[in-house]
């Protein structure tokens, strides 16, 4: 049984897979988008009872997606960013976000918040909310400390890239492993590479 649904945004697409992934593996149903416009529409059609949202993203950003939820659709929403500064916070307080989580996280420390966020919205049993003090920046915006192993990573990949279950996602890396000769792990780790490396700035095809 799923623990709710919630509705994942982040530009950041490996950052997305990620969350998605990890997420979901804790048992809970996910929508995920990667622009503003995008997770309105989701929002509206999928109704969900959370939403993690990105703050700083082209076009519509978590915060414009964050007035609308709460606006129109009533739906708590928390923030995932790597910025602390005051004027962020103090918009972050105006929203009226259930919490602010502060990057770099693991998934490992995402998941409870989000039970945490869940059971503050009352659609969980209670569990005491986590204590979330603003951190300092220790890495650029775009970047998220990435504890699942590559294959989990590839596969959270595969499953966003193609909108594939988690075992047809398994399925078709072991595929390319095969194709390739390369072990599991490695073949994995290509594809992880190849993502980091079209997300960095002048990467990205015209």
């Amino acid at each position: 049984m799923s623990k709710g649904k919630i509705l994942v945004v982040d530009d950041d697409r490996l950052v997305l897979a990620t969350l998605s992934y990890g997420l979901t593996q804790a048992g809970f149903e996910v929508i995920d988008a990667d622009n503003g416009d995008d997770a309105i529409l989701l929002a509206r059609e999928h109704r969900p009872e959370l939403a993690l949202l990105d703050i700083r993203m082209e076009g519509l950003t978590g915060f414009d997606v964050a007035a609308y939820l709460r606006e129109y659709l009533q739906t708590p929403f928390m923030f995932l960013s790597a910025f602390a500064d005051d004027a962020t916070v103090a918009k972050v307080k105006e929203l009226g976000a259930v919490a602010y989580l502060i990057k770099p996280l693991d998934i490992s420390q995402i998941v409870p918040a989000v039970e945490a966020a869940f059971a503050r919205t009352g659609t969980a049993p209670a569990a005491p909310a986590p204590t979330l003090p603003a951190a300092p920046l220790r890495q650029p915006p775009s970047e998220l400390p990435l504890t699942l192993d590559p294959t989990a990573l590839a596969v959270g990949v595969l499953m966003h890239r193609y909108s594939l279950p988690r075992d047809e996602a398994l399925a078709r890396l072991m595929s390319l492993a095969a194709a390739d000769d390369h072990s599991l792990p490695e073949q994995a780790r290509r594809i992880v590479d190849a993502v980091e490396l079209l997300a960095r700035p002048g990467q990205r095809p015209a």
